[in-house]
């Protein structure tokens, strides 16, 4: 094996890892009410993120602003899996595109009140290296399933979403 595949080899296995870093901590911040500090900085300056019938926002500035609004309107708390991402990295090992299974839990507002809800479907995305970092460039919301739990969640947030985690966001 020569020097140059072994090179290559090497940058996409870095590839594959820096984006499930990049999904990973996606999750954190949409655990976090879907904070802009966390989720800002995973999106190319001119990239776009949508769901149809939820919104179309485009701008690293947009994405932030805009997902942090969308959990302020609608979403009070949330738990999201991200599930079995599927990479595909161009040669070049400059772009790529992902797509990955979201189950969520999440506690939504609703006409009169709030309801535990089941959620669930499957993003696709566009990455590219940027300044020698792997970032969104455009990222779809495919839901599929969005069902109220018939037993409410326990009357408090399961899990502490808000705690400083024991490690440094990337």
């Amino acid at each position: 094996m020569s020097d140059s595949t072994l090179e290559l080899r090497v940058r996409r296995m870095e590839a594959f890892e820096a984006i499930r870093q990049l999904i990973a901590t996606y999750a954190v911040g949409a655990d976090r009410k879907n904070d802009p500090a966390i989720l800002g900085p995973l999106f190319s300056e001119t990239a776009i993120w949508e769901a149809d019938g939820v919104a179309q926002l485009k701008g690293r500035d947009a994405i932030a602003e805009g997902l942090s609004g969308l959990a302020r309107e609608f979403v009070t708390w949330s738990l999201h899996y991200m599930v079995s991402p599927l990479i595909t990295i161009d040669q070049d090992v400059q772009r790529a595109t992902c797509r990955w299974y979201l189950w969520e839990l999440c506690t939504m507002k609703h006409e009169g009140g709030v309801a535990d809800t089941w959620y669930g479907g499957w993003y696709d995305s566009r990455l590219s290296i940027h300044d020698g970092e792997w970032l969104f460039d455009w990222v779809k919301l495919d839901p599929r399933l969005a069902s109220a739990n018939q037993t409410p969640w326990t009357g408090k947030t399961p899990i502490d979403l808000d705690a400083t985690p024991p490690f440094e966001l990337r």
